[in-house]
């Protein structure tokens, strides 16, 4: 019973994630006022824009949801929290930004480079070891 309900839960999260991203396509921001979509479309992203996350392909930093939590006070605005880990509590939350762009589309950042993560951690006033362990999905090296 409490697996099913948890899952329900994050489902029904997505789910309202999908509305509001709708809405916002739609009425609130309105680049896209006539859309009409099949469910096919939907999974398909056949949709103007793109909604990604921390922590998925496009966004692997999750480092990047405590600034946004910062910025919109989600904790105190929501009542959402996030762990030591950066997971969401409740668990049946759903972050992202959105992009209206015609042109933005989602992808998935490649293998990096020590070089690379050596400029980030800099850009982030983070040290070496700490973006590498928070990157280590995405190093194309070895630690």
């Amino acid at each position: 019973g409490k697996i099913m309900a948890q899952a329900l839960g994050d489902r029904l999260a997505e789910a309202f994630a999908e509305k509001l991203h709708r809405e916002v396509r739609t009425t609130e921001w309105g680049y896209s006022p006539n859309e009409e979509m099949t469910p096919e479309d939907m999974l398909k992203v056949s949709y103007q824009g793109i909604r990604p996350a921390p922590g998925y392909p496009s966004q692997p930093d999750h480092t990047e949801k405590a600034t946004m939590w910062k910025l919109l006070q989600a904790t105190d605005l929501a009542s959402i929290e996030l762990t030591e880990s950066l997971a969401m509590l409740p668990a049946a939350s759903v972050s992202g930004m959105y992009f209206a762009n015609p042109e933005s589309k989602y992808f998935a950042v490649g293998k990096i480079q020590k070089d690379q993560v050596v400029d980030y951690a800099a850009r982030k006033s983070m040290d070496l070891d700490t973006a590498e362990r928070w990157l280590a999905p995405i190093l194309g090296y070895d630690r």
